[in-house]
């Protein structure tokens, strides 16, 4: 399947999905569960492109792990902090998180190892991580130079210390970082430099470490201490991802509908589940129950918005921003420009193809609403433009998403799910 044309709606959306589980949450405890001690139970894992390559270079790091896709459950043998084989050649795709965990527990191990990924992934910069590992005394550099991947690392264990982090283009160098540290040589101590992009992310990693057993100091903020400690195995649920929740949050407000998504409530580790919020500024009622949130859509208002803690979810407002009422203004979001694509540009050129007014600036963009036309959106190989973009085809005719299949990167299932709570499956096209 090379396109789909979405199907305009008639009415309003009432329904309730569960997307499944959480990318960012899943990989985390991978890793986490990987240097633990004993065997751990992680339920309601994501099967995706992501998850897939981080069992894959699990496997070939020696680790034991046995996976059930259709009861979304894993079972790993932790190698209590030490990874288990002396050389590994890991192949990541492009899959961000991936490639950044697996280098920091690469230098956990004793040997050599190589980390490289596909084209878009040798464009995306890793050089803060290394630097901040090197600081620790490991032994990492990329294998041509530059700033991106493949990277080698020469292991020997990880002797400790203190470092510092940039953290202005990614919390996931952050993340790396914390997770690998208890299981160094020595305590290790991290200070941050510059400003600390999408910092809910950072609470999830403190929250899966802490499941597992291990605890960070932080004694005053961008300092982060983490004794030597040994993450213990543990039994671990695994939410629903709010980044995927956000597309049916957004039907809802498009619609002017009423939609629940079961598994979430407004103590979930994700930060992106606050991208409702965002919708209630637009004008939307929203709903947290105890185990689920619903949004119910009212005719919306366009803002200005500081996206920077939950940018995973600003190509869903730019796909709503089209129906409000005046314009809205996406700002500090510069470092998804390093994403699978660079977002700002990319959603800037689709929704111009559609016949929007955009205005595209350094960290962000305002979009006009205005008069729509059909046209076909390219997705850059990028799962959210092709979730995001496809919602205003419930509004717009002629909206076609070109690669549909860029979703199997986090939610292979999208379309159909979307489907079926619309009642109105996407047409393909040949």
């Amino acid at each position: 399947m090379t396109a789909l044309e979405m199907i305009p709606l008639t009415g309003s959306v009432v329904g309730t999905v569960r997307p499944p589980g959480s990318k960012s949450l899943t990989n985390r405890a991978l890793i986490t569960a990987a240097l633990a001690t004993g065997t751990s139970r992680l339920t309601g894992v994501l099967d995706s492109r992501d998850t897939q390559v981080m069992l894959e270079s699990l496997k070939r790091l020696g680790l034991t792990v046995t996976a059930d896709v259709a009861a979304r459950t894993i079972e790993i043998v932790g190698c209590g902090g030490t990874p288990p084989v002396e050389a590994a050649d890991l192949w990541l795709e492009n899959s961000g998180t991936s490639i950044r965990f697996l280098t920091a527990m690469c230098t956990l191990g004793r040997g050599r190892y190589r980390l490289d990924g596909n084209a878009r992934m040798r464009q995306r910069p890793i050089g803060d991580l290394l630097a901040a590992l090197n600081e620790l005394g490991a032994n990492c550099r990329p294998e041509s130079g530059g700033d991106c991947p493949p990277v080698v690392v020469e292991a020997a264990g990880l002797p400790g210390g203190e470092t510092t982090v940039n953290t202005s283009l990614s919390s996931q160098y952050l993340s790396a970082l914390l997770m690998a540290a208890p299981c160094a040589t020595r305590d290790v101590t991290v200070h941050l430099a510059g400003p600390l992009v999408s910092e809910p992310y950072i609470d999830m990693t403190l929250g899966v470490m802490a499941r597992f057993g291990v605890t960070v100091e932080t004694p005053v903020p961008g300092i982060f201490r983490i004794p030597r400690q040994q993450y213990r195995a543990a039994n671990y649920d695994i939410e629903p991802d709010a980044s995927a929740a956000s597309y049916f949050f957004a039907v809802a407000a498009i619609t002017g509908g009423k939609v629940t998504v079961d598994g979430l409530n407004e103590y979930a580790l994700q930060g992106d589940v606050r991208f409702v919020d965002a919708l209630q500024q637009m004008g939307c009622v929203v709903h947290w129950e105890q185990n689920s949130v619903t949004v119910e859509g009212r005719p919306l208002t366009g803002i200005d918005i500081d996206m920077n803690a939950i940018s995973d979810t600003a190509q869903t407002l730019a796909a709503v921003a089209p129906f409000a009422n005046g314009p809205t203004t996406i700002r500090n979001i510069a470092h998804v420009r390093h994403k699978e694509t660079d977002r700002i540009t990319a959603v800037t050129t689709e929704l111009r193809k559609l016949g929007l007014d955009v205005v595209e600036f350094a960290d962000g963009m305002t979009i006009h609403p205005g008069p729509m036309r059909p046209a076909e959106i390219d997705t850059y190989d990028d799962h959210r433009m092709a979730m995001s973009l496809a919602l205003i085809g419930l509004r717009q005719p002629g909206v076609v998403i070109r690669d549909p299949g860029c979703t199997s990167k986090t939610y292979p299932e999208f379309f159909v799910d979307l489907g079926k709570l619309t009642r109105s499956p996407a047409q393909p096209v040949a």
